[in-house]
């Protein structure tokens, strides 16, 4: 599966990261950059995009909701 981080989204709320630490970090400014070589796991139950705030993180390339 496809995960992007709208990057000028993103707020640096955090809740990717908590949501799914596997996937998901923090660079120095606070803002959700993607782990380097984590795998991207299929969607079950909850993914982190609901958990997002401003709804920065892209699943399976679908445009950002608007």
């Amino acid at each position: 599966m496809e995960i992007r981080i709208d990057h000028g989204t993103c707020i640096g709320a955090g809740q990717c990261t908590l949501t799914a630490p596997a996937v998901f970090t923090q660079d120095d400014a606070g803002y959700a950059t993607l782990v380097p070589g984590a795998p991207r796991p299929r969607p079950r139950g909850r993914s982190p995009r609901p958990r997002c705030p401003v709804q920065a993180i892209v699943l399976g390339g679908d445009p950002p909701d608007a």
